[in-house]
């Protein structure tokens, strides 16, 4: 069953691929990098803290570190503002601009920075009246707001969906869309409209013709809760979901928490193994001047960022909700026989769990057997036939994640 699923969910992603999606040539696949929102907010007190405040100094700390402490060769490329960059009020032509005192020097400065150490800049609007944090918003501005970033050299925009008629988004981003294919500069658009409709209550075929990635769901917040939250409503839906996911046109579980306060080890490593199976954009949001050891090692593992930005573009599906709290999901990479699996641990009576099964049971039909590596440590399981067992020790809230390709 779950090899008829692949093999059909492949054929329809290739078609939709050539078919009906944005043409702006980005985000071929899952973009990486950098976004305020989830650790720095809308902090907007630069007297009282001057080092967190949502400022030009805070984006150019991290853009430094990006291109100076080997984030950007491992692909986090996107260095992205979010709410509560913007005056408060539109200049006297309807343009916006930026805070005077928080970035005296203006956005088009700050992307010349970026650029200038080999990263690109997104940027935050909403489509609504006002942004969630209460600032300008662009619905009857969409044209005059795509030229204005389009001028500042802005390479990524999210526009998120506050203070809006969710009827007026089948059209409002389209349009947003259209105004910036018109300035001629490549902008990847991350939209935020099927969040705003209820995840599900939206045609992905429209919403792909003109997004590169979007937001389904609700915001991720700093704890483990909301992570496996997140995760079980991508499994719930999936059926939805995973199909209309490859090259060019993402779905979004939000951003990446690892590096900040309530994730332990085991449930950082769990959720970038998750959004990595997911086919997910990977976006920290966290303070990279001053992230532990422990935390970098988790977003920089090489092995996890190959399987997220696998060519393929296949989103992984829960295959197995085991009534022993051990689900099973499983993402086809590179070819036909080759899996990312994880094994996501939700039990929480304190102790290790062994988990077996055989890759029989996985549906894996390939008769010379599989090799078995885990991604974070490159451990070798060995060699398993369909019928052998394969048993894994899984940390609470933890994971194991696998590759399982086909002996030779």
């Amino acid at each position: 069953m779950w090899k008829a699923v692949v093999t059909a969910a492949v054929a329809f992603v290739l078609l939709f691929c050539r078919s009906s999606t944005l043409d702006n040539g980005l985000a071929r696949t899952p973009p990486m990098g950098w976004l305020a929102w989830e650790r720095f907010r809308c902090n907007v007190d630069c007297v009282d803290d001057p080092y967190n405040c949502i400022s030009e100094e805070l984006f150019m700390q991290m853009a430094d570190r990006l291109a100076e402490d080997g984030w950007k060769e491992l692909g986090y490329n996107y260095l992205n503002i979010d709410d509560c960059w913007m005056s408060m009020d539109r200049d006297e032509q309807g343009n916006l601009y930026a805070n005077k005192t928080r970035f005296p020097n203006g956005i088009k400065k700050l992307a010349d920075y970026v650029h200038s150490k080999g990263l690109k800049l997104g940027i935050y609007l909403d489509f609504g009246t006002h942004t969630c944090g209460g600032y300008p918003g662009s619905i009857k501005y969409l044209q005059k707001d795509a030229e204005t970033i389009a001028g500042w050299g802005i390479d990524m925009l999210k526009m998120d969906g506050c203070y809006a008629n969710v009827s007026d988004m089948s059209w409002g981003y389209p349009d947003m869309e259209m105004y910036m294919n018109k300035t001629g500069r490549p902008i990847l658009f991350s939209c935020s409209w099927p969040a705003y409709a209820g995840g599900i209550k939206v045609d992905y075929s429209v919403l792909a013709k003109h997004c590169n990635a979007w937001r389904n769901y609700d915001d991720i917040q700093d704890s483990w809760d909301s992570v496996t939250h997140i995760i079980d409503w991508f499994g719930d839906n999936q059926d939805v979901l995973a199909p209309v996911a490859g090259p060019g046109h993402w779905n979004d579980p939000d951003m990446l928490i690892v590096g900040d306060y309530s994730l332990s080890y085991e449930e950082s490593k769990a959720q970038m193994a998750m959004w990595a199976i997911l086919a997910a954009p990977l976006f920290m949001s966290n303070d990279l001047r001053s992230i532990s050891p422990e935390a970098r090692s988790i977003l920089m593992n090489k092995e996890v960022i190959r399987i997220s930005q696998d060519s393929l573009g296949m989103q992984g599906r829960r295959v197995i909700k085991g009534t022993n709290k051990v689900e099973t999901w499983i993402r086809q990479v590179q070819t036909k026989d080759t899996f990312a699996v994880a094994f996501l641990n939700r039990r929480e009576d304190g102790m290790p769990y062994n988990h077996t099964l055989t890759l029989g049971s996985l549906n894996f039909t390939s008769t010379m057997g599989y090799e078995v590596v885990d991604v974070y440590d490159n451990h070798r399981y060995g060699h398993f036939k369909l019928d052998t067992k394969l048993t894994v020790s899984i940390d609470p809230n933890g994971v194991v994640f696998v590759y399982a390709y086909p002996s030779k």
